[in-house]
């Protein structure tokens, strides 16, 4: 492979600036800008100079090869991070023969290819590089950890004690096999469908944490909605006006809610008109609010009839309580009620992350729901009068393979662009 560097840091100027070296070549360039290199894994000032002129005092990392983030010998170069030194060290490392400037996502990719992560893995990276908030944070660095391949790793053998079984009555049918392996083999794909059940049940709440959770504020016109997205937010991200159907479109505010990702979403008054253009908006509001992950409905009234069925842990929060002494509702105007609105929300949907599973991405969902119905349509060839051992094995080894593909051990070459091109340059 080729030698790649790039600047592994933030651009602009800064304390320190991290520039990073990948390939067989690494240590041969350190030692042509030090001089000499430093004890492996050990940091250590050195002046790096190029072709006469002093380009800056570094702190130096030395990594072997096998025992580097990816795997091949790197090298880290800690200089000062003004734009001067920055680019002085960059020209420099670029006009040295055998070096390039690395691709977006390359190092990583090389860490994959070379075994050091799994596909899992180096998408749980993705996740913790883009994490806003502490709960996303902690999803990612989970998965980054490898808890997806160990896990698809179990699964794996399991099936392979499956097939070994199943296939035993194939190599040997015509000799006597010990006992009848279909009990077993029953047993093993039972166990193993539930747990890749409860794990599916559990990805969908993972993959809202991943994108953010979206909460739908919707009610009648002129019930106070765009002032509590304003409140929400601490600024005017809505208009608000005493005449109704002000609000048009879908307006989005983007939330750290206690460490959960959340966009509120102020929509349309629901009511009827002949207005085409707030038609539309309402049919949009109604559209988002069916999709979203929790409704608020804000009553302009006691009692106000609803125009959306709530589902069981939607909201329902009278408006303008600044208005309605001694009733419990919210104020967007005056912040009554705020704080236990926001607590509602947080509770309703801190109780669904504490139910997500491992599975953070459509694509993992997908590759277990593939071996789920594998393993089921082996079961129903097991338990049918006459069934063929070939066809049982044939279903166990395309669920094998699609927990494969969750970790990456095949077919994943036209996911990788994609997922790379996420990644900064120095990653």
């Amino acid at each position: 492979m080729d030698t790649i560097f790039a600047l592994a840091s933030a651009r602009g100027k800064a304390g320190v600036a991290v520039f990073r070296l990948s390939g067989p070549l690494a240590h041969d360039a350190v030692r042509a800008l030090c001089g000499s290199l430093p004890e492996v894994r050990q940091a250590s000032v050195r002046r790096l100079v190029w072709q006469g002129d002093v380009l800056d005092d570094a702190l130096v990392l030395i990594f072997a090869e096998g025992r580097s983030f990816t795997g091949e010998a790197a090298a880290e170069l800690q200089v000062h991070g003004s734009t001067a030194v920055i680019q002085a060290v960059a020209r420099a490392l670029s006009e040295m023969p055998g070096l390039r400037q690395a691709d977006p996502g390359e190092f990583t990719r090389r860490a994959l290819e070379n075994g050091r992560l799994d596909l899992a893995q180096v998408e749980g990276l993705a996740d913790l590089i883009e994490a806003e908030t502490e709960a996303q944070r902690r999803q990612a660095q989970r998965v980054l950890s490898g808890v997806i391949g160990k896990r698809a790793e179990g699964w794996r053998k399991t099936l392979i004690r499956a097939a070994a079984l199943n296939e035993a009555t194939i190599d040997f049918a015509d000799e006597d096999v010990p006992a009848d392996v279909a009990p077993e083999v029953t047993r093993l794909l039972g166990e193993l469908i539930g747990d890749l059940q409860r794990e599916v049940e559990g990805s969908r709440v993972a993959e809202r944490l991943r994108d953010g959770f979206e909460v739908a504020i919707i009610g009648s016109p002129n019930s106070g909605k765009s002032t509590l997205i304003n409140a929400l937010s601490g600024r005017d991200a809505a208009i608000t006006s005493d005449s109704p159907g002000t609000t048009r479109d879908v307006i989005e505010v983007r939330m750290d809610l206690n460490g959960l990702p959340v966009t509120f979403l102020d929509t349309a008054g629901l009511r009827d008109t002949a207005d085409k253009v707030e038609l539309i908006g309402i049919e949009r509001a109604l559209s988002r609010a069916q999709a979203a992950d929790l409704r608020i409905f804000l009553l302009d009234a006691p009692g106000e009839a609803l125009r959306l069925d709530p589902l069981p842990e939607d909201l329902i929060v009278l408006g303008k309580a600044d208005l309605r002494a001694g009733m419990p509702g919210v104020s967007g105007l005056t912040g009554l009620g705020l704080d236990t609105l926001i607590g509602a929300v947080v509770q309703v949907l801190s109780q669904r992350v504490a139910r997500t599973g491992v599975m953070t991405r459509a694509r993992h969902r997908i590759a277990i729901m593939r071996a789920i119905e594998a393993m089921e349509s082996a079961q129903a060839e097991i338990n049918k009068p006459g069934g063929r051992s070939e066809l049982v094995a044939a279903d166990l080894w395309m669920a094998i393979r699609a927990l494969d593909m969750l970790v990456g051990r095949l077919d994943v070459e036209n996911l990788l662009d994609e997922i790379f091109a996420s990644f900064c340059i120095g990653k």
